[in-house]
C-alpha cells in the first residue's frame, strides 16, 4: 500500500486524535486552513511556505508514493524511473505531423513531482519572457519581479555545478565555439546567448528535488500533514466556492478533506486541467455532453498547450569514455562513499541558447548535450559508446488541449499537443539539427567522433531530414498553458493565480504559463509557486 504520514499530535494547540484511527482518519477529521493538490514542483513549495506561520494548517495531498526509490538520488538514473510506479507515463493521441506516433509524456507522480524525474537542469529563462507575460496583462510578473523569486528558491534548491563532468562535454564546448558561438560562464544570465555547462539541482552529488529541498525541511512541523497515495477525484462545492476535496486512497477508501480557505491545485500541466474539468469548470458544452454538472463555465480550461520539442544528432564514439557503460561497482562505490563520479551526472551536461537566423532578437534554438546515446527516452541502448547533441525550438508556436475521454476520474485524459502544427516551428528544428550536426563535425570532436548514427550523414535534403523528425522527435518535458494566467477569454487564472469565477480556489503550477518559457521549465515553475505563496500569504492579512 502506497502510503506514507508526516502528521503530528498538536496543531493550532488543537490535540489531534490519533486512538483507533487509521492514517488515513486522521487527517480527514480535521478541517485545514489550505489543501494543496500535489506534491510535485510547486507543490512542495507551499507546503513549505504557508507553514512557516504556525497557526496556518496544510494538507498536502500526493497521488504518487514517497520518493524513496533510490534511482531518484542518482542524478544520471532519472530515465530509469521512466513508466514506474512514479510515473503516470502519459500517451498523447497520434500527432499527425509525427506520422501518427503516440507521443510518450513522463510525469511525476512522487513526492518532488518532476523534479524528482526529470534532468536537474537549472534553468531560469530570457528576461523577455516573463516581461512579455507582463506587458499581455499579467501584473507583477515581468522579470524584475519574478527574479527575487528565483533568487529566494536557491537558498533551498542549491543550483550548483555537477562534481562530475565528462570530457565529451568539453569537446561540445570547444567545438561550438569554433562555429562562431560565445562561451557563457553562466547560462542563467538575464539574457542568455552562447553556450556553457548547465547549472543543476543537486547537493553534495544526489538530487536535490522540491521533496528534498522544501519538503524535509518542513515536514515535521506541527500544521503540516502530507498524504501519499492520495488521489484526487475531485473538488467539494459550496455554490462557487471550493470547500475541499474528495480523493481515492491507495487502500481502496474514498474520503473527504474540508478547508477554511483554499483549494490549491498543483498537480501540473495535466492533471490540473483534468481535475477542474472532472469538477465542473471548464467548457460547458463539453462538461454537460459528459454529464458533468457545470459550476463555472470557463472555456479555457485544458486550452494553450505549450510544450518543447527534441531533435538531434547522435554520433559513434571511438573512445570508452561516454556515460553509456557508467553503472559500474566502481562508479557506485564512488558515488556512495563520496557523492562524486559519473553517476552525479545529470546526463544533459552541456549546451545553451543559439539564434537559428543572425536577424533575430533573442535566441529560437535550446541545445542539450548528452555524452552517451540519448533515444526513445533512454529505452533504446544501441551497442557501443556515443553522444548525442539535441535541438529544441524555444518558442514554439503550435497550441494543443488537454480534455476528458470521460467523467471517470481514473481515466486518463486526452492529451492533444498538435506538434509542428505550423511551418515556423519546422523550420527552427530543421535548422536546429543542421546546426547540430555542424558542432559535432567540428574539429573538437576528431579524436572521439565515429560515424553519424542518426539521422545518418546521407540525410542531407529537407525531405530526408523532415522524415527523421516525424520518425524520432520527442518531448522534452515541458508542457505548460493549460490554466493560463490572464484577462481574456482564454484566461483560466488571475494574475493572483485565483481560478476565475470561483472563489477559494487557485492553480498554481506550470499550467499558469501564458506562454512557454525559453528554456528548462521547472526552475521558473519553482519561482512561480514562491511568488504565489508570498500572495497568498498577504492575500490573509
Amino acid at each position: 500500500m502506497a502510503i506514507d504520514l508526516y502528521i503530528n499530535q498538536r496543531a493550532n494547540s488543537e490535540k489531534i486524535t490519533t486512538e483507533g484511527k487509521s492514517d488515513v482518519e486522521k487527517i480527514v477529521t480535521h478541517t485545514y486552513d489550505y489543501i494543496i493538490v500535489g506534491a510535485g514542483s510547486a507543490g512542495c513549495v507551499l507546503a513549505n511556505r504557508l507553514t512557516e506561520n504556525p497557526q496556518t494548517r496544510v494538507l498536502l495531498l500526493e497521488a504518487g508514493p514517497r520518493d524513496r526509490r533510490l534511482e531518484i538520488h542518482i542524478p544520471a538514473a532519472f530515465s530509469q524511473l521512466f513508466r514506474t510506479e512514479c510515473d503516470w507515463a502519459y500517451q498523447t493521441e497520434p500527432q499527425r505531423q509525427l506520422g501518427d506516433r503516440s507521443v510518450y509524456w513522463p510525469r511525476g507522480k512522487v513526492l518532488g513531482g518532476s523534479s524528482s524525474l526529470n534532468a536537474s537542469i537549472y534553468i531560469r529563462g530570457h528576461r523577455w519572457d516573463y516581461d512579455f507575460w507582463q506587458e499581455s496583462g499579467n501584473s507583477g510578473w515581468g522579470f524584475d519581479d519574478l527574479l527575487p523569486y528565483f533568487k529566494k528558491a536557491d537558498g533551498l534548491l542549491n543550483p550548483t555545478h555537477r562534481p562530475y563532468t565528462n570530457p565529451l562535454s568539453d569537446r561540445l564546448i570547444a567545438a561550438a565555439r569554433s562555429t562562431g558561438l560565445s562561451y557563457l560562464d553562466d547560462l542563467n544570465t538575464p539574457e542568455p546567448e552562447g553556450v556553457g555547462y548547465y547549472q543543476v539541482t543537486q547537493k553534495r552529488g544526489r538530487r536535490n528535488s522540491t521533496a528534498a529541498a522544501y519538503l524535509v525541511p518542513c515536514r515535521h512541523r506541527n500544521n503540516l500533514a502530507i498524504l501519499t497515495g492520495a488521489r484526487v477525484t475531485r473538488l467539494l462545492w459550496e455554490g462557487r466556492r471550493a470547500v475541499g476535496v474528495e480523493f481515492q486512497h491507495d487502500s481502496g477508501s474514498i474520503e473527504n478533506a474540508k478547508t477554511r480557505r483554499e483549494v490549491i491545485l498543483c498537480g501540473g500541466t495535466v492533471n490540473s486541467p483534468q481535475l477542474l474539468m472532472l469538477s465542473g469548470v471548464g467548457a460547458g458544452d463539453r462538461l454537460q455532453a459528459l454529464g458533468i454538472p457545470v459550476v463555472v463555465d470557463l472555456p479555457g480550461v485544458g486550452r494553450n498547450l505549450q510544450d518543447h520539442l527534441v531533435a538531434g544528432v547522435l554520433s559513434e564514439c571511438t573512445q570508452r569514455i561516454s556515460l553509456d557503460r557508467a553503472n559500474t561497482p566502481l562508479n557506485l562505490l564512488k558515488y556512495f562513499l563520496f557523492g562524486r563520479g559519473p553517476l552525479t551526472s545529470n546526463v544533459a551536461e552541456a549546451g545553451g541558447f543559439i539564434k537559428t537566423r543572425p536577424d533575430l532578437p533573442r535566441p529560437d534554438l535550446q541545445l542539450h548535450f548528452a555524452p552517451a546515446y540519448f533515444l526513445n527516452h533512454g529505452f533504446t541502448k544501441p551497442d557501443g559508446y556515443g553522444f548525442t547533441l539535441g535541438a529544441t525550438p524555444l518558442r514554439p508556436q503550435s497550441r494543443g488541449y488537454i480534455d476528458l475521454h470521460s467523467p471517470n476520474p481514473m481515466d486518463a485524459p486526452i492529451i492533444q499537443p498538435n506538434y509542428l502544427s505550423t511551418e515556423a516551428d519546422w523550420q527552427v528544428l530543421r535548422s536546429g539539427i543542421l546546426r547540430c550536426r555542424q558542432i559535432l563535425q567540428a574539429a573538437a570532436f576528431d579524436d572521439a567522433r565515429g560515424a553519424e548514427f542518426l539521422p545518418g550523414i546521407n540525410a542531407k535534403s529537407d525531405r530526408e531530414i523532415d522524415e527523421y523528425i516525424r520518425d524520432r522527435t520527442e518531448t522534452l518535458y515541458h508542457p505548460v498553458g493549460t490554466c493560463k494566467m490572464g484577462n481574456d477569454r482564454a484566461a483560466v487564472v488571475n494574475d493572483r493565480l485565483q481560478v476565475l469565477g470561483t472563489e477559494g480556489l487557485r492553480v498554481v503550477d506550470a499550467s499558469i504559463m501564458p506562454t512557454i518559457a525559453s528554456g528548462n521549465t521547472n526552475a521558473p515553475t519553482i519561482a512561480i509557486a514562491e511568488k504565489a505563496a508570498d500572495t497568498i500569504v498577504g492575500d490573509r492579512k
